[in-house]
């Protein structure tokens, strides 16, 4: 009998997933220490194999240090537009068979299999599944199920490399408790040092302390520890179709055809969604560009581009869309710029190619944006833009001598 309370969420994890498709590429690779990263001295690793994990290694941590622990490591550049692809692919898998599925990440999905009993075995249902992405991708995927997603979570982290395992209802507390506290997802390692200090240790122990002393000690965290501990997670899948978009868009007050202004007014435009983005841990995978003329005919175009939310990245495929969509004969009333496909996941897994000092540029960059507003700090074209846009009712002029510079003849 199907309790009102009681769920079944399958959690799906496509095993290292930057490593298995470059094993993919390279059937070479299997059963080697692989790093996928930057080159330099001073990149970072962004993905490595479970046999570099024997060495003490992980995933942020400095190149330099990975080849001291591993020397005969093997390193990849990565590449983003082909994990994104296949990040794609996984998806339409998935959208075409289930009810009901959530797109945490680039390689992560959760699915609300609820009531599926009745008609479906629901673990019988999901194992097929699983084996067909790996069919129809060749890749390896980890599935853990369970009544809520904190717990599905887990399990797949426990079945890896490339396996499954299904929690009963009713079991979770039971399943979590020998488990080291680092074991609850978003414990990390100062909560997990403020705890230990505390002689908490084990997911048993956690769960045993007075909820109002856990609130005590660490606040909010502390009731959402509690909870964790106790196998309890309240949290909905979220239908991964209903993911918004970030946009935004400028009307200009005098029609312009300045291309100087339009394209800082460009840089400006994706550094404020770009922050948006960042700030709330998430990756874009296609981009869109919008125009409005003078006329009022509205134009606009996209691309899909490898999953991001690096300024660099994102400004020149914004610049690189304008360029296509304008149309030079016409004065510009408006232009937007829109982000969507987006996926949760880290920023830093784009700079495969960049150093530490890069990523601690853009941390310290959002870090002053965050405190002061996203329009204290931005590249000085964007300055300009803003300025320029202040003199907008003394465009007019400008506007007829760049018109008759372009074309002379008109």
């Amino acid at each position: 009998m199907l309790l009102d309370d009681q769920r079944t969420i399958a959690h799906f994890d496509m095993d290292s997933f930057f490593v298995s498709v470059e094993c993919k590429k390279d059937n070479s690779l299997k059963g080697k220490p692989l790093l996928v990263g930057g080159r330099s001295d001073r990149a970072v690793v962004a993905a490595c194999s479970y046999e570099a994990r024997k060495f003490g290694i992980h995933s942020a941590m400095p190149m330099k240090v990975a080849l001291r622990l591993c020397p005969h490591a093997i390193i990849r550049g990565g590449d983003m537009e082909e994990y994104s692809k296949h990040s794609r692919e996984v998806t339409e898998i998935i959208a075409g068979s289930a009810p009901l599925y959530e797109k945490s990440s680039i390689d992560e999905f959760y699915l609300d299999l609820t009531g599926m009993d009745k008609y479906f075995g629901s673990l019988k249902w999901t194992s097929e599944l699983r084996q067909k992405i790996m069919k129809q991708t060749s890749l390896p995927v980890s599935l853990g199920m369970a009544s809520n997603k904190m717990v599905s979570k887990v399990a797949t982290n426990e079945a890896k490399p490339n396996g499954q395992l299904s929690i009963p209802f009713g079991q979770e507390k039971i399943f979590l408790a020998p488990m080291a506290i680092e074991k609850i997802p978003m414990v990390g390692k100062e909560t997990a040092a403020q705890l230990k200090r505390r002689g908490v240790e084990t997911v048993r122990t956690l769960s045993e302390i007075p909820i109002g002393l856990l609130e005590a000690w660490m606040g909010r965290n502390g009731i959402a520890l509690w909870k964790k501990a106790n196998g309890i997670d309240e949290s909905p899948v979220v239908p991964y179709h209903e993911q918004k978009s970030i946009s935004t868009e400028n009307t200009f007050g005098s029609d312009t055809i300045d291309m100087e202004f339009l394209h800082c007014e460009l840089v400006r435009m994706t550094e404020k969604i770009g922050f948006e983005l960042r700030s709330q841990n998430k990756l874009t995978g296609c981009v869109t560009v919008k125009i409005r003329y003078s006329d009022f005919e509205t134009v606009t175009r996209q691309m899909s581009i490898p999953y991001t939310a690096s300024d660099h990245i994102l400004l020149e495929k914004v610049k690189e869309l304008f360029n296509r969509l304008y149309d030079r004969r016409l004065l510009v009333r408006l232009i937007g710029v829109r982000f969507s496909h987006l996926v949760s996941g880290n920023y830093q897994i784009s700079l495969f190619d960049d150093t530490q000092e890069m990523i601690s540029l853009y941390q310290a960059i959002d870090s002053i944006k965050s405190q002061y507003g996203w329009q204290y700090l931005m590249r000085g074209s964007s300055k300009a833009a803003k300025f320029e846009e202040k003199l907008m009712p003394y465009q007019k002029d400008k506007n007829e001598l760049i018109m008759k510079k372009r074309y002379p003849g008109v």
